[in-house]
């Protein structure tokens, strides 16, 4: 790809997108009979969610990627605008569903049918946000940046460390997160025990 930038985004989609889908299949699964390492999975994709893409993802598309393309094309206003009001209410969305979990993990019962549809709808809302990305933006970058503007941007999401995708260096304690997750999980979703 002529762009690594782009191939970057796309694999950080991706890898998000499996553990959005995962989790949400672990909540369609509930506890089980281990109800300890369920909500440790589920703590620990949620805190992923809020650590990687939300501190070192979006900002870049945010302060690099958008306003580039915008100057360009000012036909993507809009798909930007409302992309960056996602962006915006992401840290306070994703603490809000972490906070839900506690509540079932901790009261019980009474708090799962909150969590199980708030949880729904955060991963349709994501995987509809990237999917805009991917489909409005990533686009129109590809014809209107420029060789400078594709050399910055290249530099900056270099440097992101998903361990998801497998492809970058990861930052050790990503690294432990990722390992922790997948060595957790229950299979087809990890490689711990049903």
């Amino acid at each position: 790809m002529k762009h690594p930038s782009l191939q970057i985004i796309r694999d950080e989609h991706s890898s998000l997108a499996a553990m959005l889908r995962s989790m949400r299949m672990m909540v369609e699964r509930g506890p089980g009979d281990n109800p300890e390492k369920f909500f440790d999975v589920l703590r620990a994709m949620l805190f992923y969610i809020d650590e990687f893409p939300e501190r070192l993802h979006h900002p870049k598309e945010s302060d690099l990627l958008f306003p580039h393309v915008v100057r360009a094309a000012p036909s993507v206003m809009a798909a930007v605008q409302k992309l960056e009001s996602d962006h915006m209410n992401g840290e306070k969305t994703v603490r809000e569903l972490q906070h839900q979990l506690l509540g079932w993990e901790l009261l019980g019962e009474s708090r799962r049918a909150a969590f199980v549809d708030a949880c729904k709808q955060y991963v349709t809302f994501y995987l509809e946000h990237m999917r805009l990305e991917e489909t409005a933006i990533l686009p129109v970058a590809e014809k209107v940046l420029t060789d400078a503007q594709w050399k910055a941007l290249d530099a900056a999401f270099e440097k992101n460390c998903d361990p998801l995708t497998g492809k970058y260096s990861p930052d050790p304690a990503y690294d432990r997160l990722f390992t922790r997750i997948v060595m957790r999980a229950p299979a087809p979703i990890g490689l711990g025990d049903n």
